[in-house]
């Protein structure tokens, strides 16, 4: 009874959701955006990371980029950064999420 219980908790995959805030500084946006591969780059990382969404726009004077991804285990932590670092040259603020039924779990269980 024991095993079977230790195999069904080994199976059980806790996803975590995390929105990456992505800058490119206008410096090196501007080289950046030059590539003439630079959408497929991006769309390449988007599928890499299996992204839930993605959204561009302007923040604090830089190009950026917003990205909800889904990690399982912190070691997945330089896959999903590394590329922005190295591709686009990025600076990347990690934010946990949380949808409104996960805010309703945690909070029932403060009560």
């Amino acid at each position: 009874m024991q095993s079977l219980f230790i195999a069904s908790y080994c199976s059980l995959i806790i996803r975590m959701r995390f929105l990456l805030y992505v800058q490119i500084p206008a410096e090196a946006g501007n080289s950046v955006v030059q590539d003439p591969n630079f959408l497929q780059k991006i769309e390449g990382y988007i599928n890499n990371v299996k992204a839930e969404a993605a959204y561009f726009g302007p923040s604090n004077g830089n190009r950026t980029m917003f990205f909800i991804v889904n990690m399982d285990t912190s070691d997945m932590i330089p896959m999903v950064l590394e590329p922005l670092f190295q591709e686009f040259k990025a600076k990347v603020e990690v934010h946990p999420l949380m949808t409104l039924d996960d805010l309703k779990k945690a909070f029932s269980k403060l009560r």
